[in-house]
């Protein structure tokens, strides 16, 4: 029983590391919310109504970040959804060129 027990809690252990490492990968990227056809120049609130109309037309919804003009493509775009035009701060996970989106605040 007692090595059932410290079988049990070295996998707790465990398994809480595993889940805190992968929250680290977890990266906030300020930018502003627009879409693969305007990338940069849409990047501005004055263009949200163009921005929508772009990605219903089939343009990928992307972050343009704040830093450095960085054109991030938004792998899960319902979940920026209603934020066309935005600034935001969005936290996910980035790899390469695209962003998977885990929360998004409004700056």
């Amino acid at each position: 029983m007692r090595k059932l027990l410290l079988v049990a809690l070295v996998l707790s252990v465990l398994s809480l590391y595993v889940g805190v490492s992968f929250a680290a990968d977890a990266t906030t990227v300020n930018g502003i919310v627009s879409d693969s056809k305007c990338g940069a120049k849409g990047a501005n609130a004055k263009a949200a109504e163009c921005t929508k109309k772009c990605i219903q037309a089939g343009a990928k919804m992307v972050v343009v970040t704040d830093s450095d003009k960085k054109v991030l493509t938004v792998e899960n775009p319902d979940a920026l959804t209603g934020h066309e035009g935005h600034h935001v701060a969005v936290t996910g996970e980035v790899a390469g060129d695209s962003i998977h989106v885990d929360s998004v605040k409004m700056l």
